[in-house]
This record gives structure tokens, C-alpha cells and sequence, in this order.
């Protein structure tokens, strides 16, 4: 993007005399790679004048672990656990982008139980991913008592994760043709009582920090881009949103059980770092009430296809039936073959759109796999949200843009 010196927030004012005849000089310094608030591995090149940043530049690629390029060579049943360690903040949204690719390639319908699983756990993992996203914010404009309130509930939705499927993080729950495992007895009484509780916690966040005048100063009228600009980068997300635009994968396309709940989309109006934080703490309390309905709704029947050629066959199968340990055999060690095409599938992530691009060639191993991920698309608005302001609000806007670097890099 060319510089225009008219356009406020776009340009870099060469240095000069200021208005008292005092004469000033712009100073480039490094912010990162390794800095506590820059949330990741995050090199940030900054033109200093003062206090105001006069331009900048993130440069990314310090924790390129390849993934993509991993897929190729593996299985697809063995690619799942390589695609939930990009964004490890929201490795479920990752699961589903990758598995919800494969299903379309092959035209696999999942079972109605396993879509609505899969939409439980997904919005506890935008819980999850939006509590750190909170406390760690909050953390960098001082508030740092939200962060041991915010990670008191994250671990409570581990410890529903690790019910669910035996870990914490990283859990490959998701397997193409829809769950590795049905939920236990005793999981649904306590995510009951989560969801009863979490709004009662999220009052209180709100209580704390909507009265805090130094959070209030340090995020309302800060890092405001424009919503025509914000389109025009691609952004999406809660930051598009919190610019007044109601764009929601949730909505807007068929997938899981979005289409049976009812849910809102919050959205902002001044599009500053205030409405960020709003539009994440409203996302919060409309997951809490898309749990609630699917746990409601939940239909009975399989967790997964019954389709031999690309699902595993049930555990309970494996001790008794030569057939079916060969199968588990042959489908963990060689894969499934896929028919030559190609298929784009997106879904909404806790940063915002997340696709899956995948590249079949007909053997047992994707030929092509590549993610859109929200973070490294939402980072060009980084520069837009701090040109012009203090460095110290430069700090609280990357945070309201809450990237992840492995996504990011990949």
C-alpha cells in the first residue's frame, strides 16, 4: 500500500519541526520476536517519533514448522493431529476445517449426533480460546487479576476435554465421518453445570473492567479501522465485526447444527478496541446458549458413519473379529484412497474465517493441503490500528487483535 501523508493512519510523517520549533526524529526499534506482549512469536519493526508510532511492520515466520508441507506426506487419517497444532489455541475449529474438507471430497454424510458433538465442543473451545484471548489482554493493560479468573474457567473446560476424550489439548476427537468417541456418563451433568455458571463468571468480568477507568481510556477510540478498509484487507472475524459488520460463517452457511440453533451475532459500531472487547464477551455468552440448545437437542443414534471404507470399526469389534483388526490395521498404517478433486471448506473460527483447502490426487495421501487461517489474513489490519497512535495503545491493539502464531506460520 502506498504511503499517502493526507490520509490519517495510512501515511509516515517524515520528521521535522514540531509546533514549539522543538526538532524531532523518527527511531526504529525491534518489539519481539520473544516479548511478553506480542502474544507469539511476533517481530514487530517500529518507527518511533516520540511515543507515536510513525509506521510498521510485523514480520512473521519464526515458528514455521512446515505443517502444510507435512500433510502431503502423510495419510489423511494421519494428518489430524498435524492440523490442530497451527492455531493450538483453537485445535477443534482445526479438526473440523480438515475433516469437514475430507467428508465433502468423498461425499460422507456424518451422522446427526456427531454434527451436533462437534458443535458442542467447538464452542467451548471459542470459550476457551476467547477466555485466554481476555485474560492475556487484560494482562497487558494491567489488569492482571483477570487473567487467574479467566484461566480458573479455561480450566474447567480442560477438564471437560479431557473427559470427553482422555486430553486437555491436542485431542483428535474429530475423525472424519464424525467423533472418535460418544461423550461418557457424567459428562453431561457437568457441562450443565458450566454453562449454569458461566454467565454468572462473565458478569463479573464485565463488572470489573467496565469500571475500570484506566481500561475504559486504554481501549475506547483506540485502534479504530474504518469498516470499508477492514473488508477491503479481508479481515473477518470479531474485529470486522466489532466494525459494525454481521458477517457470520455460523449464518451465513450450512454446517453441523448451527442451522437448528438460535443464536445472535453481536456486533459493534465505532469499531475501536472497546467494541473489540464487547463483541468477544457478547461471542461468549451466545456460545454458552448454542451448548445449552445442543445439549438439549441432542439427537440420539451413532457418533460416527457406519461407512467401513474411511471410519475405524468400533473398538468393542476389535477383541472378537479377525476382519475388523485387519481393517483397523490396514486404514491406521495405509490410509484410504481419495478420488482426484479438489474442495475449499470454511468455517467460523474464534478469529474469524478458517478454510481448508484440500488437493486429492487419488492415492492414499492428500496432494495439497492448505488453511486460510484468520491470524495471518487479520495481521495486515495491525498497521492501520497503530499508525499514529502511542505506542503504549499499539500494545492494547495487538492484543485486541488476538493473533496466534502458529496459525500464522504454519
Amino acid at each position: 500500500m502506498a504511503d499517502d501523508p493526507n490520509t490519517p493512519g495510512t501515511g509516515r510523517p517524515a520528521a521535522g519541526p514540531r509546533d514549539d520549533g522543538v526538532e524531532t526524529e523518527v527511531m526504529t526499534i525491534n518489539i519481539g520476536p520473544h516479548h511478553p506482549a506480542t502474544h507469539g512469536v511476533l517481530r514487530l519493526v517500529v518507527d518511533l517519533e516520540g511515543e507515536v508510532v510513525r509506521d510498521l511492520k510485523p514480520v512473521v515466520g519464526y515458528v514455521h514448522t512446515g505443517i502444510e508441507k507435512s500433510c502431503e506426506d502423510k495419510s489423511y487419517w494421519k494428518v489430524i493431529p498435524f492440523v490442530e497444532r497451527m492455531d493450538y489455541v483453537s485445535y477443534f475449529f482445526q479438526m473440523e476445517a480438515f475433516c469437514g474438507a475430507v467428508e465433502r471430497l468423498v461425499e460422507l454424510e456424518i451422522p446427526d449426533r456427531a454434527k451436533y458433538l462437534r458443535t458442542i465442543f467447538l464452542e467451548l473451545n471459542r470459550i476457551h480460546s476467547h477466555l485466554v484471548w481476555l485474560g492475556t489482554t487484560a494482562l497487558d493493560l494491567g489488569a492482571i487479576s483477570m487473567l487467574f479468573y479467566c484461566f480458573r474457567e479455561r480450566d474447567r473446560i480442560l477438564d471437560l476435554f479431557e473427559m470427553a476424550t482422555g486430553q486437555r489439548v491436542h485431542t483428535r476427537y474429530f475423525q472424519v465421518g464424525g467423533v472418535i468417541e460418544d461423550i461418557p456418563l457424567g459428562f453431561e451433568a457437568k457441562l450443565r453445570e458450566f454453562i449454569a455458571e458461566m454467565p454468572v463468571r462473565m458478569g463479573q468480568y464485565e463488572a470489573l473492567l467496565d469500571r475500570n477507568e484506566i481500561f475504559l481510556s486504554r481501549t475506547k477510540g483506540v485502534g479504530i479501522v474504518p469498516r470499508e478498509r477492514l473488508l477491503e484487507l479481508g479481515v473477518t472475524g470479531p474485529l470486522l465485526r466489532a466494525a459494525g459488520e454481521p458477517w457470520d460463517l455460523r449464518k451465513a452457511f450450512d454446517y453441523l447444527a448451527y442451522p437448528d440453533l438460535d443464536f445472535k451475532v453481536p456486533v459493534g459500531t465505532v469499531g475501536d478496541n472497546y467494541d473489540r472487547y464487547r463483541v468477544r464477551l457478547a461471542e461468549m455468552v451466545e456460545s454458552v446458549r448454542i451448548v445449552e440448545q445442543a445439549l438439549d437437542a441432542l439427537p440420539e443414534g451413532p457418533f460416527i458413519a457406519e461407512d467401513r471404507k474411511y471410519v475405524l470399526p468400533p473398538r468393542s469389534e476389535l477383541p472378537i473379529s479377525m476382519e475388523a483388526l485387519i481393517h483397523h490395521f490396514k486404514l491406521v498404517t495405509e490410509g484410504y484412497r481419495v478420488a482426484p478433486g479438489e474442495v475449499y471448506y470454511s468455517i467460523e473460527s474464534p478469529r474469524g474465517e478458517l478454510g481448508c483447502f484440500v488437493l486429492a490426487d487419488g492415492s492414499s495421501k492428500p496432494a495439497r493441503v492448505h488453511f486460510r487461517d484468520p491470524s495471518f489474513v487479520n495481521l495486515q489490519a495491525f498497521r492501520e490500528m497503530s499508525v499514529g497512535g502511542y505506542v503504549a495503545d499499539m500494545i492494547a491493539s495487538l492484543g485486541m487483535l488476538d493473533p496466534i502464531l502458529g496459525g500464522v506460520d504454519r
